[in-house]
């Protein structure tokens, strides 16, 4: 692991232990602006704040920067009753796509929160096979139904254990970024 993914595991690790987790607005793109600037600031000049330039990763493109604030305030209309609803604005956000870098943990972190906060839930990410997750995650933008197969069985109501909600922020690192 990159001593940049260290760092930022570290204080994702303090983002909970400290409470300051209870801070982050749920659901929203400000709550996302949070996390994102508290996993990254003093590693990355850009943390919490929007990308000005177009990126891409393979042949996909994420949302064009010069349409991304009205992409991340109609994002943020989206409803977060059922699963379904909050899994489509996850997969929307990572269209968005809003940071330069660091926009996986920072939105399976807001994922979570969201999953929490509306259906008592949390993913259990050490159970999520990864070559499996990034798949799903590739064709999202086109179907969610596989994101959502793949998730939904991993949920659990046990979102205060200390284990799960620090061995998902371990695991997620070792996702990619997408």
């Amino acid at each position: 692991m990159k001593n940049l993914d260290m760092q930022s595991l570290a204080k994702a690790k303090a983002l909970f232990e400290t409470g300051d987790i209870k801070a982050v607005e749920v659901g929203s793109f400000k709550g996302l602006q949070q996390i994102h600037k508290y996993l990254f600031e003093g590693l990355y000049e850009f943390a919490g704040k929007i990308r000005q330039q177009n990126i891409s990763k393979g042949n996909f493109r994420f949302a064009s920067a010069l349409y991304l604030v009205e992409a991340l305030n109609e994002i943020e209309k989206m409803p977060e009753n059922t699963f379904d609803d909050i899994i489509s604005k996850y997969v929307e956000m990572n269209v968005a796509h809003p940071f330069m870098e660091g926009n996986g943990r920072s939105t399976r972190i807001w994922l979570d929160l969201i999953l929490k906060k509306n259906l008592g839930v949390v993913v259990d990410w050490q159970k999520v096979d990864k070559t499996a997750y990034l798949q799903a995650m590739e064709r999202s933008p086109v179907n969610d139904l596989e994101l959502k197969f793949l998730l939904r069985p991993v949920l659990t109501n046990d979102v205060d254990n200390q284990e799960i909600v620090f061995k998902g922020i371990e695991q997620s690192y070792f996702f990619e970024e997408y």
